[in-house]
């Protein structure tokens, strides 16, 4: 969604319901109408669900989602707090492109799980997948 669909997040899923189980956790982690990739997350994993599943609830409750765990959005004053000078290492350059599909994209969950796999911060591997001119798809919580 972009900037001018702001406070419009439940028309994604029309078809959709408030779950109050889910909302009400989502409305315990969030401030101001915000919250954080990671607190969506928290809850998904706190209540067994997908953070899809999460990230829908969100919308219903037109949250805005802020301080993306990969760093791509929703950092103040920027936009995204990605590193345009990181060095990435060979190991990193592998792994992603290992993961990275044919038209220039790789998953939410991909940059994840290399994260984890190298033991590296999520943010170091999206500065390096923007570096490396990749497009990160899918954002696990449907934000993107």
């Amino acid at each position: 969604m972009t900037h001018e669909d702001a406070g419009h997040y439940a028309k994604k899923h029309q078809d959709k319901k408030i779950d109050e189980t889910i909302s009400t956790a989502l409305k315990n982690k969030s401030k101001n109408e915000k919250i954080t990739c990671a607190a969506v997350h928290a809850v998904a994993e706190k209540l067994g669900i997908l953070p899809r599943e999460a990230g829908v609830q969100a919308d219903l409750l037109e949250l805005r989602l802020t301080k993306c765990s990969l760093g791509l959005f929703g950092y103040e004053p920027q936009w995204n707090i990605l590193q345009k000078d990181l060095t990435i290492s060979e190991e990193l350059d592998n792994a992603i492109n290992n993961a990275a599909a044919e038209d220039k994209k790789i998953t939410c969950s991909a940059c994840w799980k290399i994260a984890e796999e190298l033991k590296i911060k999520k943010t170091d591997v999206a500065s390096a997948c923007e570096k490396k001119g990749l497009k990160i798809k899918q954002c696990q919580l449907g934000a993107f």
